[in-house]
């Protein structure tokens, strides 16, 4: 199951339509980098909590 891809749509029709119409592209590109900033934290958190307990483990 962890090796199948699904084509999905993360996104309503009106967020969709609101981001497709837009001339500039700014606030789809501020909605992808908000994504992302979401995306990274928890795994930079559970990164450093590996790091910190990998460190103690090590000292004894």
């Amino acid at each position: 199951m962890l090796f199948v891809v699904y084509n999905t749509e993360a996104q309503c029709a009106m967020c969709r339509a609101v981001l497709e119409s837009e001339e500039g592209q700014k606030t789809a590109e501020g909605i992808n980098n908000g994504i992302i900033y979401l995306m990274l934290i928890p795994y930079i958190l559970v990164g450093g909590l590996g790091v910190i307990i990998y460190k103690k483990l090590r000292q004894k």
